[in-house]
């Protein structure tokens, strides 16, 4: 009898007693994950858990954005008008181009410190073969370019081979290259460049259609809505939470108002800056690399963990070499736009503040010091941020030093609130 009831209720009971306990057991579903079934109002929640993890992005370089345009506005009416916006740009292009490299090598958590003089150096060397040697322009641009590249793969090969740490050889490479560069320049120090040739029409050339600036906002907004809703389709037939199509309609507007205001303030001065134009193509172009290609993401790892990402494959001294080679092909080409805007190669090519801003401007877009985080619309924000201020200060007439300090205080703030968000991430055990 007694056997009877264990077959009868024994062997349920357990199985009924089970069944909560398991489903209690189970591992809960990360909410993160039904943000996009739950609409707006998932993304708020989203927003809002992001904020209290420490998750900030580029939100507090896009407040400070608004915040430095109302100031200056309110004291000066042509901070924003069309001539000073345009010329904002045209001069934030040398040092963001600069920038993006930075980027590139502050992700893998190390520092160039040569990109100013690599900078100086390529356009020595540009204006040396096309106006002393008769080297066509094109020829010159290219060969500087690879001068900037052949000077990283030197940095990275003594940082990735050798083991000198990446401080010590760039901190060398930025008096060498110094050195060098006044060497090939000659006792002149200065020559000046064809006013009318490829490396002056950098800075110089306008695209005063008025279709121009409207069809790159066109562009950019039918570029971003078709990546984003492809990729919405692609999550869709995975069966992953997916963005509705009202959201990605929504982010496209709230990319497209302002993209069009700024084509009509440039269509009010001269047209679309073909600077403007290049550097933006930089800009996206090498975020593709960054965040759709097996490359990027072996960035990335190198600057999570050295040793996980050999562990998982990466050849680490490979891409350590090929970072260092790019950020000196990016800051050659940012050199050609400097010397684009006073129209010569000089002694004071690369130097100044040029090294400091190109890194401050990476560090306040929201590259971090600290590695494995960060993407090339950070120098862009960052570079935005640095000029502005300069602009807002010369309208006002306000000495140089004062625009030092306060750049140095935003880049100080940048960093304090990289390593609060850090820690705070690591608390909520994001990190």
């Amino acid at each position: 009898m007694t056997a009877d009831m264990s077959k009868k209720t024994g062997a349920k009971e357990p199985r009924d007693a089970a069944a909560p306990a398991a489903e209690a057991a189970a591992p809960p579903v990360d909410p993160r994950l039904l943000v996009r079934e739950e609409g707006f109002a998932g993304y708020w929640s989203e927003f809002r858990r992001k904020l209290r993890s420490g998750e900030l992005g580029s939100l507090p370089v896009v407040v400070g954005l608004i915040v430095i345009g109302l100031v200056f506005q309110l004291r000066d009416s042509a901070f924003l008008g069309a001539e000073n916006l345009s010329n904002l740009f045209v001069t934030a292009a040398g040092t963001g181009l600069i920038a993006v490299g930075i980027v590139f090598v502050l992700i893998l958590g190390e520092i160039d410190l040569s990109v100013g003089s690599v900078s100086g150096l390529a356009a020595a060397v540009l204006a040396v073969l096309n106006v002393h040697h008769g080297v066509p322009e094109w020829l010159a641009l290219v060969i500087a370019l690879v001068t900037g590249a052949l000077a990283g793969v030197l940095h990275g090969f003594f940082f990735a081979r050798i083991g000198v740490p990446a401080f010590v050889v760039t901190l060398a490479g930025l008096l060498g290259w110094n050195g060098l560069m006044l060497q090939v320049l000659g006792s002149n120090g200065t020559i000046n460049l064809d006013d009318s040739g490829l490396v002056a029409d950098l800075t110089n050339h306008y695209f005063t259609d008025i279709s121009a600036a409207y069809g790159l906002a066109t562009l950019g907004a039918a570029v971003f809505f078709l990546a984003s809703w492809r990729d919405s389709r692609r999550r869709e037939a995975a069966g992953v939470p997916s963005r509705p199509l009202s959201e990605i309609v929504l982010r496209t507007a709230v990319l497209a108002v302002p993209a069009y205001a700024v084509a009509w303030l440039l269509n009010q001065y001269k047209g679309l800056p073909l600077a403007l134009v290049i550097f933006l193509g930089v800009v996206v172009a090498l975020d593709f690399v960054l965040r759709r290609t097996s490359y990027g993401r072996k960035i990335f790892a190198l600057g999570g963990s050295v040793e996980a990402a050999r562990r998982a494959g990466v050849n680490v001294a490979a891409v350590r070499i090929s970072v260092f080679a790019l950020s000196g092909t990016m800051a050659a080409l940012g050199g050609m736009f400097l010397a684009s805007q006073i129209n010569a190669a000089n002694q004071s090519s690369g130097a100044g503040s040029l090294l400091m801003n190109a890194i401050a401007a990476a560090v306040i877009g929201g590259t971090s010091l600290f590695g494995g985080r960060g993407s090339t619309w950070s120098a862009l924000l960052g570079v935005l941020v640095i000029q502005s201020i300069a602009s807002g200060m010369a309208l006002l007439g306000i000495a140089s030093a004062v625009q030092y300090m306060i750049t140095g205080a935003v880049l100080l703030a940048a960093v304090v609130i990289d390593s609060l968000s850090r820690r705070t991430q690591k608390t909520a055990g994001r990190v």
